[in-house]
């Protein structure tokens, strides 16, 4: 079997159930980005864009013939955010790389987001809840309140990643708690595993990023003036 019809066709059987080779490598793609992101890489966004591409294919079947039985349209519609998310997440981080990066050698000055910016995503969310919910319902999605949350987490997360918000961390953990039992009863299971791994991973890179941003934003004056230069390009 040539390497394209392995991954879009081949299946594993773990336990009794096929298991997609597509679903598999896309959540490889995924946890390698989010590594990357851990360390505020560049390569983490182009990565997280294949990941997507893959993942898209295994959530829907009237594309893509898949062994579950239930679609979930909203884990389909967040790759197709995270495109669009991730590129601009790619150019910002590039900008901010282009003019000096983090001390660190990272592309971005980790910092926590404002009482404005927080407002800002606490209003968008109540927004996307509302229209991803009676949109995926319309569309029969599998567990339709929950995909919502998810495609509406999923989304402020890659975003508040591409400002370089701490505060991202935190949103995927909530997106992981409630990704872990829906992807399980839609018998997605390798994606289950992975939202528990990522779950995990999550606390480390918040930890992470909490020690780079009070290391650099109350430390060194040209970790300062970094930061300033990047509040000031986003006025």
């Amino acid at each position: 079997m040539d390497p394209i019809h392995w991954l879009l066709d081949g299946t594993w059987m773990i336990g009794g159930h096929p298991v997609l080779h597509r679903e598999v490598v896309g959540n490889a793609f995924g946890l390698a980005s989010a590594i990357l992101g851990m360390r505020r890489l560049i390569w983490a966004w182009p990565i997280g864009i294949i990941g997507n591409i893959i993942l898209f294919t295994v959530f829907v079947s009237g594309i893509f013939d898949k062994p579950q039985v239930h679609d979930l349209w909203g884990q389909a519609g967040r790759q197709v955010f995270f495109l669009a998310v991730s590129v601009y997440g790619w150019w910002r981080w590039e900008r901010s790389k282009r003019r000096g990066g983090a001390p660190d050698g990272g592309a971005i000055v980790p910092r926590w987001a404002n009482a404005n910016e927080l407002r800002t995503m606490i209003l968008a969310a109540t927004v996307m809840m509302f229209v991803f919910y009676y949109t995926l319902r319309a569309l029969d999605s599998f567990g339709p309140l929950a995909d919502a949350w998810i495609l509406t987490g999923s989304i402020l997360a890659t975003y508040g990643m591409a400002r370089g918000y701490v505060d991202f961390w935190w949103i995927w953990i909530g997106v992981d708690l409630v990704g872990v039992p829906l992807l399980y009863r839609a018998e997605y299971y390798p994606s289950a595993v992975m939202y528990v791994v990522y779950a995990a991973f999550c606390l480390v890179g918040f930890v992470a990023w909490a020690r780079a941003e009070r290391k650099m934003n109350h430390g060194s004056p040209e970790a300062l003036r970094g930061d300033r230069r990047e509040a000031m390009s986003d006025a």
